[in-house]
């Protein structure tokens, strides 16, 4: 048996959030994000086991995801996020990819280039990141020559703050959303993702996109997270060792035993994505949770010690009974006993960034 991590992904409880998000978002077609190799888990069978429960949109950051994409969803509509340049033309064309388009120049290129291909126009409508200027945006509308040549399907904008439903920004989003979707009144509307399409209904308009809500992950701060857990990553027990009152553990030796430990060092670490801000000692940056991360280890909540190095943990199972250490064979970083936000917000990030990080050294294995 290898002595790498290993991750379990419940497809089913995937499916089931996506339902969930279905349902949510009422009348408007309900897509699936799946950029970054489905967040980590992986994009073939993420997209076939949510093209076998009715989706049909997908939207991935990168042309070569989106052909991943196709050869297992052949009639979806996959839209690429991160647009279109005359190198990546190539690809899109050839896997029939909806690029979405972001600015003026990216327009002028599927004019010329797309053969008529469908497309998306993203409208960057306040987060000054990705798309059109409203400005950009209204004149071409009014340049009807170039939209006849274009098959635009679908207007979309991205928010910032919909993690915060209330917060003032959403509304200034909105606002200028509405004054392009004004003028472009023949396209789908798409301004909602994961947060929004949880807490509000009236951002769902005709296609919504969620994301990390699909695979677990916390959408809306705050508030009791509705999703089922989708991933477990667990990793091997190594080593028990008995360390005595004032020994240091771990790189720098920065800390110090206050009592009589028994330490298990576990194979993985930040080289499998598991950050080493999650130590349990320097990161003066880290405050979230200053006193590190955990792991689960049959009913036990156990403390990292010292830090996490690049393929090894140590934590502290003192109070885990020598019965179920002389028989324990894997500890959890995170699933089902610890949500992946909580294993994150330990380290000062967000789920997305554990989940996207996930290493290739993890042995992957699929339930449903």
């Amino acid at each position: 048996m290898s002595t790498a991590p290993r991750l379990t992904i419940d497809l089913n409880a995937l499916v089931q959030n996506w339902l969930k998000l279905k349902e949510k978002s009422g009348s408007a077609e309900c897509s699936a994000v799946i950029k970054a190799n489905a967040y980590g888990l992986g994009i073939e069978p993420v997209a076939t086991a949510l093209t076998k429960a009715g989706c049909k949109t997908f939207f991935v950051a990168m042309a070569e995801e989106g052909a991943r994409v196709r050869e297992v969803a052949s009639d979806a509509r996959v839209f690429i996020l991160n647009g279109i340049f005359a190198d990546t033309m190539d690809v899109i064309t050839e896997h029939t990819l909806s690029p979405v388009l972001g600015n003026v120049d990216q327009v002028a290129l599927w004019a010329t280039r797309g053969n008529g291909g469908a497309c998306a126009l993203h409208v960057d409508t306040g987060m000054n990141r990705l798309g059109m200027d409203v400005e950009e945006a209204l004149a071409l509308s009014e340049n009807k020559s170039m939209l006849s040549r274009l098959n635009v399907k679908v207007l979309m904008s991205h928010l910032a703050c919909a993690d915060e439903p209330t917060h003032e920004h959403n509304t200034l989003q909105h606002e200028n959303f509405r004054k392009c979707m004004s003028k472009f009144s023949g396209l789908k509307a798409s301004f909602s993702n994961s947060a929004a399409t949880l807490a509000r209904p009236d951002f769902h308009y005709d296609l919504t996109r969620p994301g990390v809500a699909i695979y677990g992950g916390e959408a809306l701060n705050d508030v009791p997270n509705p999703m089922k857990p989708v991933v477990t990553a667990q990793s091997r027990i190594l080593q028990i060792r008995h360390a005595k009152v004032g020994e240091k553990v771990g790189y720098g030796a920065e800390a110090e035993l206050t009592r009589p430990t028994k330490i298990a060092t576990i194979s993985g670490g930040y080289a499998d994505g598991f950050h080493r801000a999650l130590s349990g000692v320097g990161v003066p940056l880290r405050g979230a949770k200053p006193e590190g991360g955990n792991v689960w280890l049959e009913g036990h909540l156990c403390p990292i010690l010292g830090r996490v190095s690049m393929d090894l943990i140590t934590v502290d199972v003192t109070d885990v009974p020598d019965q179920i250490l002389q028989e324990a064979k894997w500890v959890e970083l995170f699933g089902k006993n610890i949500a992946v936000d909580d294993a994150a917000r330990a380290c000062g990030t967000i789920g997305y960034e554990l989940l996207t990080s996930l290493g290739g050294r993890y042995q992957r294995s699929f339930i449903g």
